[in-house]
């Protein structure tokens, strides 16, 4: 038994792939985020962003927060201050899915959604005005160690505990990139020759919750050396591969975890063996307002 849903963050099923892999001397495995509380990986920060910045007296009941965010992450901050009865105020690209403002609107949060065309960066900047002329305090998932610190307290361990310490190679998404600083510093820790392996857009890609970061928006939280490869996806191998998770693997998720999947599908076949784990960082519900599953 939970006291609250907050206890409900984290350890979430890691499954086998039976059908997309055809290497049989490597298997692959899906970490479901999906199943977490909120319905993504960003529960994991969100909450403990939270939760260190009330322990140090950042914020308190009454301070108000912003946050710029592409989705995922809104909807964790909401689910948690809304629980932990704080006022939030979230900004977003206006061409978000409907299924992901109504989420955040839902929970109680106040949703702005800024020019489809500067996209999150446009979100971003707005979200530092309303912050420097205004009484609010922004979490920065780009920039607070808070973020990639829940999953090096907790997705890491998860794996290698899960893998029974075999895990050879671990393959995420690239977003605000906390996920893959925070998994790749505790599993380097466990064993240095685990190889790190971050997704990202290949040029012209639009990916929702995958990012090529113009050099003035790169996360202040990113630390290159604890990634051993980049591998890029386009936006139709993403689509493909989220259509073949669902008709194949029966699991639901958004193009970033296609993407991710894709990645690792392509490094599977590329071994000569080993234990691979890919992130699956949401659900595919918080996409159906969308072309994601038109076939």
């Amino acid at each position: 038994m939970s006291n609250t849903v907050l206890d409900l963050i984290g350890n979430t099923p890691l499954v086998k792939a039976q059908n997309l892999v055809s290497n049989p001397r490597v298997e692959l495995y899906f970490k479901l985020e999906g199943q977490n509380p909120g319905g993504s990986v960003k529960d994991r920060p969100a909450y403990n962003m939270i939760k260190k910045a009330m322990e140090r007296g950042d914020i308190t009941k009454d301070t108000k927060l912003i946050e710029a965010t592409s989705g995922n992450t809104g909807i964790a901050l909401a689910m948690v201050a809304r629980l932990l009865n704080l006022d939030i105020e979230l900004v977003m690209p206006e061409n978000s899915t409907v299924e992901r403002v109504q989420t955040m609107r839902a929970y109680g949060a106040k949703v702005i959604l800024t020019d489809a065309d500067v996209g999150i960066e446009g979100a971003r900047d707005y979200a530092e005005e309303r912050m420097k002329n205004g009484n609010y305090f922004m979490l920065n998932q780009f920039g607070n160690d808070d973020n990639w610190q829940a999953h090096y307290h907790s997705t890491g361990p998860e794996i290698w505990n899960d893998t029974h310490q075999k895990i050879t190679h671990f393959v995420s998404s690239m977003g605000t990139t906390g996920t893959i600083m925070g998994t790749s510093t505790f599993l380097k820790e466990k064993n240095k020759g685990i190889k790190i392996v971050g997704v990202q857009p290949a040029d012209e890609a639009r990916i929702p919750g995958i990012r090529k970061w113009p050099e003035a928006y790169l996360p202040r939280i990113f630390d290159p050396k604890k990634v051993d490869r980049i591998m890029e996806v386009t936006e139709e191998e993403a689509r493909a591969m989220t259509m073949r998770l669902a008709e194949e693997e029966a699991i639901f998720a958004g193009m970033s975890s296609g993407g991710a999947a894709a990645a690792a599908v392509r490094l599977c076949e590329e071994l000569e063996d080993g234990v691979v784990v890919s992130i699956v960082c949401d659900r595919g519900d918080r996409y159906l307002s969308s072309n994601l599953f038109e076939k």
